[in-house]
């Protein structure tokens, strides 16, 4: 029998192990999964929180949860209490005196009350100390998403991102970021003794490519596992990988919507000179020629699965690796 990981001495396993595990009975989570009740995401009926439970199901992940931003509407639509599925949400919260930056912190078994009082501490106070000390007050499971990334339009502000993560039981490993981000993270979870969990934060329907084992009977029960680092990552396949396969299916998305869908809402792939491409060929005056229509999204098919898109988003991303390392060394 494999024995029990303590302290995220290893923390990573192969595909192979993990299949032995969930046959002794751990449990298979995609901790950070958006559907179209989120604002950047394609509002097609492939990416309906319905649908995506059946999947999710299919793939064989035990509990499921949609983190969309800013909103639980996945589960106005499903019910509270539905079989297998764990509320969840990803709350922004910006303060510029304690932290300088936007984080994103994904909350989960939270009822809608404590989802309103949560928003208006992140949208009203922008206070990061009373939005921690609310999530703790209340029992409530929670993740440091992403920690080294930084939204559009914000200055990095790095030197805070170590304390940060001492604040939370559990941190994240996102396959949408650079596996040297990542590592830094693992690397800072491991110093303090935090929980460390994988996820996709897909935005197109792919959950439960990467994943975290524990065992539990219960969400809680797994999430404590993970928050005392008895609980392995599965993430194989490398970031450019997933990144590529990621802004395929956004094609896929994009280009199979009408335009009323196309209207109802701004989305992103987060990699703005994609975006903009897209914007620019994905309209209503090429859809009127099917041909045309069918040879654009073919060939944004084939470019995004060259992974040149995700490879200049990583690109981009390399100067910013080399401030984390000379931060986190002065800081550790």
């Amino acid at each position: 029998m494999q024995k029990t990981p303590e302290n995220n001495s290893k923390s990573t396993v192969s595909s192979e192990l993990a299949e032995t595990l969930l046959l002794e009975g751990w449990k298979k989570v995609d901790l950070h999964v958006h559907s179209s009740c989120s604002y950047d995401v394609p509002p097609a009926q492939a990416m309906h929180p319905a649908v995506l439970f059946e999947k999710a199901k299919s793939k064989g992940l035990d509990f499921v949860t949609f983190t969309d931003h800013d909103t639980v509407e996945a589960y106005d639509l499903l019910g509270w209490d539905k079989e297998g599925l764990v509320p969840g949400v990803e709350i922004s919260i910006k303060d510029p005196e304690n932290v300088g930056h936007t984080i994103h912190v994904n909350v989960f078994e939270l009822d809608p009350e404590e989802f309103g009082e949560l928003e208006a501490i992140a949208n009203q106070e922008h206070d990061f100390k009373s939005f921690i000390r609310y999530l703790r007050a209340h029992n409530l499971p929670h993740v440091y998403n992403h920690p080294f990334w930084f939204a559009p339009g914000d200055r990095p502000n790095l030197r805070p991102v170590p304390e940060l993560i001492k604040q939370f039981p559990v941190v994240e490993y996102n396959m949408q970021d650079l596996t040297e981000k990542n590592l830094i993270t693992a690397a800072l979870a491991r110093k303090y003794g935090k929980g460390l969990a994988a996820t996709t934060d897909s935005h197109t329907g792919g959950m439960g490519a990467v994943y975290t084992l524990a065992k539990g009977d219960s969400f809680r029960e797994y999430f404590d596992n993970i928050k005392n680092g008895r609980s392995y990552i599965v993430v194989e396949g490398g970031a450019l990988r997933h990144l590529t396969k990621e802004l395929n299916a956004w094609v896929e998305l994009v280009f199979s919507m009408d335009r009323n869908a196309r209207e109802e809402k701004s989305f992103t792939t987060n990699v703005r000179t994609f975006d903009r491409l897209i914007a620019l060929f994905a309209n209503e005056r090429i859809r009127k020629f099917p041909r045309v229509n069918s040879l654009t999204m073919s060939f944004f098919q084939n470019f995004s699965r060259s992974g040149l898109p995700a490879y200049m988003y990583m690109r981009s991303e390399k100067p910013l690796v080399s401030r984390i390392e000379k931060i986190v060394n002065l800081t550790v």
